[in-house]
């Protein structure tokens, strides 16, 4: 398999919009039953299910791993190619990131609290709070940002591994950063509990989703070939069953890249169903649209909205609490994306590249 010099036209996936959802509300699920307290057999079980939630942001990396790529891919002969796709990223990530790390540092002030000092904040300002978080040196800002870092990372780099390497090159980054982010987990994971969070260990998710677009690329990616991306799913997963003979450093680094390919076999698995496949019109119906427009400010958002209704309005069932939390969530989003974000996603339209047709709406 080779990468060309030849230009795509890029077709719109609903159904990742409802893909993009199903990650969110994995992640928005296990915060909330992770941060509950209860001795209760039922909500003990929902927090064990909650758990695999976690893998909601291992989604996210592979599903942006391959929106993006295909974008750099369809546009790299294009005019402008750093300079439109980094003005486009920007923003679209960098007002509501900025704007909430205001929110975050003054929000003590209204509870008698102090704004943390700024020492404490740099990391989160300049996108190195992964770095922070693995690592150990004190730092004060939103727990759920690691994640962002790490994708940041992956938009200064990749770009320019797109631009300037041809054929079999790509291939061969790809296959060498899930080598040594393999590696890498293993190595920490001796010395750092967070090691999960760090850009050089979770580095391989986003190469993984970058497969699902140079096979989209070089034009694998059809209805035919579905039922190819299902049953990599079984050699994938046998894996796990070797995993408890193993030194638990390495079974752990396996478990994310088994995560990671599973999730890339089910993307490729999605796109390629036909159009009247159950599946598809289910991730295409308008409350996954809906969730995956939003789902950026839900990101955001969520941990600080989920504690506000615990110190506001929080009840003593956990049922209310929950779909309260929400509400509330899904209330802040939408007025963060028609009331904030809309405005600078529209001037993403001075910095696009005429010849591709159509990308996802998040991207």
């Amino acid at each position: 398999m080779v990468l060309g010099d030849k230009k795509i036209k890029l077709s719109y996936y609903k159904e990742l919009d409802g893909v993009r959802a199903i990650a969110i509300l994995m992640v928005m699920f296990f915060h909330f039953f992770s941060d509950l307290n209860t001795t209760s057999k039922t909500l003990l079980l929902l927090k064990r299910i909650a758990l695999m939630g976690e893998t909601g942001v291992t989604l996210f990396f592979v599903l942006s791993g391959f929106l993006i790529t295909r974008i750099l891919l369809s546009t790299r002969e294009s005019k402008n190619y750093f300079y439109n796709f980094f003005v486009r990223r920007s923003l679209r990530i960098f007002p509501l990131y900025y704007l909430f790390l205001i929110i975050y540092y003054l929000t003590p002030l209204f509870f008698g609290g102090a704004i943390p000092e700024f020492g404490l904040q740099i990391y989160y300002w300049i996108y190195l709070q992964d770095f922070s978080t693995t690592f150990g040196w004190k730092s004060d800002g939103p727990g759920q940002f690691w994640s962002l870092a790490v994708e940041e990372h992956f938009y200064l780099v990749w770009p320019f591994l797109i631009y300037y390497l041809h054929e079999r090159a790509v291939i061969l980054w790809i296959s060498a950063i899930i080598i040594i982010a393999f590696v890498l987990r293993i190595y920490l994971s001796n010395y750092y509990p967070l090691v999960h969070h760090f850009t050089f260990t979770r580095m391989d998710d986003l190469a993984i989703g970058a497969i699902l677009a140079v096979l989209e690329y070089n034009g694998f990616l059809k209805g035919s070939k579905a039922i190819y991306f299902l049953l990599i799913l079984i050699p994938i997963n046998m894996v796990w069953v070797l995993n408890r003979f193993l030194d638990p450093s390495i079974a752990n680094s396996i478990v994310f890249l088994q995560t990671s390919l599973s999730y890339c076999s089910l993307i490729g698995f999605v796109i390629c169903l036909s159009e009247n496949n159950w599946l598809k019109k289910l991730l295409s119906q308008t409350p996954f649209i809906y969730t995956g427009k939003v789902s950026y400010g839900l990101y955001v958002f969520h941990p600080f909205c989920f504690k506000l209704f615990e110190i506001f309005f929080i009840t003593r069932y956990w049922m209310v609490n929950l779909l309260g939390s929400l509400v509330f969530t899904y209330s802040v989003a939408s007025l963060s994306y028609y009331f904030f974000e809309s405005y600078f996603l529209k001037l993403k339209a001075y910095f696009h590249n005429n010849d591709v047709r159509m990308a996802q709406v998040s991207e």
